[in-house]
């Protein structure tokens, strides 16, 4: 597993990897699943998915939902598919909830109560979605570093198992406990000042390949914007831009600011997670990294990784 903050190189990363060892790319990104959203998630041109597999990319329509369980049930079938084959299942991404469910498993949590939902759904509206990101923090500080503060999706959720349970959502014990064999688990990161330049660079680029226009044909095409995926980073900014709430240079100002925010809970989560083994990219370049990973490859996995090279 490669992982690691929005613009930190995973993907260059990854793909140099592939040029020195046997195995295909499964994403771990809850925005590139959605077909039609192709710049603002980041999302690999098709030349380079033609020449480098990559899976759980472009899996469903913007008008649906898909959640963590489902990640992990197809991801699971996926390196089952390709341990067979004698590939690497190589999974890329900083989507923690999605990483979280694959390598330790679902936890066992209470059923909706669509009536509390309904409740503090009305009190978002009369109050600000901020209220609910609040209490979040005050009842799960764990969760609420990492559920984006307008993930009014997962916060109520979060909030409706502690109140129905009286424990937080990240206590609960896991149900559906890691299938996978021994992993890596390799981490990517920059020094602050660097990762912030890159993302600002990377939001720049968007705009120029034409983010808004993407999002304006969402629109058209009749995606309704409080739809989870219209509410990613990136496509809930230019909305609010397209619906007159603000100028375009406040939207990408805007765009910059949440998804360094973003890239801070991120490197927050990760750090927790002992087992993740860090490469600090200042020190590498794309292929330095490529071979350093699979230096460890071999120190760990000595004889399952001699037939992947």
């Amino acid at each position: 597993m490669i992982l690691g903050p929005t613009a930190v190189g995973k993907t260059e990363v990854a793909l140099n990897l592939l040029t020195k060892i046997r195995g295909e790319i499964i994403s771990a990104d809850s925005r590139q699943i959605y077909r039609e959203m192709n710049i603002g998630t980041g999302k690999p041109s098709l030349r380079i998915r033609k020449e480098f597999p990559h899976h759980l990319v472009d899996v469903i329509s913007p008008a649906q939902i898909f959640n963590a369980a489902e990640f992990k049930r197809q991801a699971e079938e996926i390196i089952e598919k390709l341990q067979k084959e004698d590939k690497l299942p190589l999974i890329v991404g900083g989507t923690a909830l999605y990483i979280k469910a694959l390598i330790d498993g679902l936890f066992v949590g209470p059923g909706a109560d669509w009536n509390l939902r309904a409740k503090l759904k009305q009190e978002a509206q009369k109050r600000g979605k901020e209220v609910l990101y609040e209490k979040l923090k005050k009842v799960d500080p764990e969760t609420a570093s990492w559920v984006h503060p307008n993930d009014q999706r997962r916060i109520i959720r979060a909030l409706e198992v502690y109140y129905l349970s009286g424990r937080k959502i990240s206590s609960f014990q896991k149900d559906s406990p890691s299938s996978l064999s021994p992993i890596l688990i390799i981490g990517l990161r920059r020094r602050r000042e660097s990762l912030y330049k890159l993302i600002d660079e990377r939001v720049d680029k968007m705009i120029k390949e034409g983010l808004i226009k993407e999002v304006e044909t969402l629109l058209r095409k009749g995606y309704d914007e409080n739809l989870p995926s219209m509410q990613g980073l990136g496509y809930r900014e230019i909305l609010g831009y397209l619906k007159g709430r603000y100028s375009k240079e406040e939207a990408i100002r805007l765009v910059k600011r949440n998804t360094r925010r973003f890239s801070k809970r991120q490197l927050s989560w990760f750090r927790k997670d002992k087992r993740i083994i860090w490469l600090d990219m200042e020190n590498y370049s794309a292929d330095e990294a490529g071979d350093k990973i699979i230096e460890i490859l071999k120190e760990k996995f000595p004889r399952q990784i001699e037939k992947l090279l």
